[in-house]
């Protein structure tokens, strides 16, 4: 069945239980993205016209009911040869394994969980919808603390009228006395298979047990219970009231409706009395009991309430306030016929019950030990010894595989009659709870953290991290939010901050052994330009930043890279030739080409007063150079001496 697809949208995953009449998955609804609970018919039912209209009608019922303490139905279909209903899936375990763990719970978590079921079956009341096998098995506790009731597979809408002919269903240890008599059934066998759950979860016991369900049904009938405070002598007397008086056996004598046993349980835990006093003639006890003041009650209030019929049939049902001298006197033939009607009355019941809960006759026969086998081995070892698989149950045990069986009922090596069913309980390993998240915790906050939510701690590394405060919780494992088992161990990385390295010395290298002795510890180069050097060779690092200390890993160095020494440039300019020029013109020429000129002058019989005689360089020369031009004075006059002139 796992990995097949209903409706082109449900991808059925692995199978979570197994019920009288189909199994179910968890799936995910690809079109939403959500996980849900698919529950698919058994293929021995899926051709039965009769159980393929129960699953239906369940579908359809189920569809319109909505309260919060109701599982929700989404979806329901036909998918080539099998039934499916799509439902919520819900995380958490059934009233009945914590029963099983813990024994009797606390009182007043027994009537918030009362006050979560009667608003669930109010909702279904009001819709003429009759669960009819209210049990602990299907009331799911979640991981808030609130329920959720399930399975109404047997639900019928009270005015169907098919249904009336119908062998009755359900489960004997929590049926109402009119349900093991195969009596219509209304909303008041509810509330009576609700007062026995109340009874067990406030007590740990069940009221009536037995080797069978035919002498369990039979004790629902005749039988009265032993007083929730006899076994649990903590119980407040307003809450065992409460539960009696859901457990009349005269349907008429129970609450009148879910929602005003709802009213007596609030009540009780707001600490407001319940009810008046009245005798309870029904129950055993010495005592006078609180009773609900919802509690239907003859128009004198002051009458004692009658006893329920049939209760004195038994031999054992001795318990009553009345007394009396029958026992001293001698047995009337009125009291003889009395006795008859009884004795008729048991076989009738019995009779009753064989059809209701499907018993019989037969041969008995030594019952397998299946315990410690897989599922399937166990489902072929129980057919095989002549017996029908019952309720298969899975359950937390730290100490089995998932899909081990650890339990059994009857036991193994008990005997019992063929054909009847064996239930099983199915390991699914260790309880999961939610993982807490630890980011951001220091190791101390973290330990602590774990150890509240049920787990232990398991390694404990270090890794550095950019983002998370060293020495606090930077990954753990299991994710937070999973789920895993109670008690496993989570894994934690502590951050050591961010990862720094020691900056290596690269000047002088080159560029290639620069950047790969950079990446060696982590960091990376990056060449910020290249200069002249004449001590640095080219291609080789003349300096780098920052050029020592630590700094984050992946940091980036930046470089400079030398080009080698400069070669010098030819900065030499002609240097014009002035002579013949005027003294202003070669001045000016000279000026022009960036030579400093100096000025000297002479008598010439050849050159014009005025003009350059003679320059002393000619050729290249460096700018800024000097450079001395003789200016003609003309031919010398006698008796004249020659001069200088700047």
């Amino acid at each position: 069945m796992t990995g097949r697809v209903f409706a082109g949208r449900y991808e059925v995953g692995e199978r979570i239980g197994v019920g009288g009449m189909a199994e179910v998955y968890t799936a995910t609804d690809t079109t939403l993205g959500r996980v849900v609970a698919v529950k698919v018919m058994l293929p021995q039912y899926a051709d039965d016209p009769d159980f393929a209209r129960r699953f239906r009608q369940e579908a359809a019922a189920a569809a319109n009911l909505q309260s919060p303490y109701i599982v929700n139905v989404y979806d329901w279909g036909h998918d080539e040869d099998t039934y499916y209903i799509v439902m919520e899936y819900i995380r958490g375990s059934d009233l009945k394994t914590a029963i099983q763990q813990r024994g009797a719970i606390n009182q007043r978590k027994v009537a918030e969980i009362g006050t979560q079921v009667c608003q669930a079956l109010t909702a279904a009341h009001q819709q003429d919808i009759i669960h009819r096998d209210v049990k602990p098995q299907n009331i799911m506790v979640q991981p808030d603390g609130n329920v959720k009731v399930m399975d109404f597979g047997i639900a019928r809408a009270k005015n169907s009228t098919a249904d009336k002919t119908q062998v009755v269903l359900g489960t004997a240890h929590y049926a109402s006395p009119e349900q093991a008599q195969g009596k219509d059934l209304t909303a008041a066998s509810d509330i009576y298979s609700l007062g026995v759950v109340l009874y067990e979860a406030a007590t740990g016991k069940l009221p009536f047990d037995g080797p069978d369900a035919v002498s369990v049904a039979l004790m629902q009938v005749q039988d009265q219970p032993p007083m929730p405070h006899e076994v649990n002598p903590d119980i407040s007397p307003d809450l065992e009231a409460i539960i009696l008086c859901a457990m009349q056996k005269d349907p008429t004598r129970r609450y009148p409706t879910a929602n005003d046993m709802r009213a007596a349980l609030v009540a009780f835990l707001g600490g407001r009395a319940v009810g008046a006093t009245a005798p309870l003639d029904d129950f055993t006890s010495a005592q006078t009991r609180v009773m609900p003041a919802v509690m239907p009650m003859d128009a004198d209030a002051t009458k004692t309430m009658p006893i329920t019929p049939g209760a004195g049939a038994h031999a054992s049902s001795t318990r009553s306030y009345r007394g009396g001298s029958d026992a001293k006197e001698g047995m009337s033939g009125k009291k003889k016929a009395g006795i008859i009607a009884a004795v008729v009355a048991v076989i009738a019941i019995a009779a009753i019950a064989f059809f209701a809960f499907g018993l019989g006759g037969g041969d008995k026969l030594d019952v397998p030990d299946v315990t410690g086998m897989t599922a399937e081995q166990a489902q072929q070892a129980i057919e095989q010894s002549g017996f029908k698989v019952g309720d298969v149950k899975n359950v937390y045990d730290d100490s089995a595989e998932p899909g081990t069986v650890v339990g059994q009922s009857p036991k193994g090596g008990e005997k019992a009659e063929k054909g009847s069913k064996i239930n099983i309980d199915v390991s699914q390993g260790s309880e999961e709870i939610e993982v807490p998240d630890l980011t951001n915790m220091t190791l101390d906050e973290a330990r602590k953290a774990i150890t509240v939510a049920g787990f232990s701690v398991g390694q404990t590394t270090k890794e550095y991290s950019d983002t998370v405060e060293e020495g606090k919780v930077m990954k753990q494992t299991p994710s937070a939010k999973s789920m895993a088992a109670q008690g496993s161990k989570i894994d934690l990385v502590i951050s050591q901050g961010t990862d720094q390295v020691e900056v290596p010395d690269v000047t002088g290298m080159s560029l290639d052994a620069a950047r790969a002795r950079l990446e060696k510890e982590g960091l990376k180069l990056s060449q910020a330009g290249s200069e002249y050097s004449s001590s640095v060779a080219e291609g080789c690092v003349i300096s780098q930043s920052p050029n020592s200390g630590k700094v984050p890993k992946d940091s980036t160095v930046s470089v400079v890279v030398s080009k080698g020494e400069e070669t010098p440039k030819d900065t030499s300019v002609s240097i014009p030739n002035v002579v013949g020029k005027s003294r202003d013109a070669a001045v000016s020429e000279l000026r022009n080409a960036g030579f400093v000129v100096d000025i000297d002058s002479d008598v010439s019989d050849s050159v014009q007063a005025g003009y350059v005689i003679s320059q002393n360089k000619t050729g290249k020369g460096e700018r800024g150079d000097h450079v001395l031009i003789v200016v003609s004075e003309g031919p010398a006059s006698s008796g004249g001496d020659g001069g200088s002139t700047n």
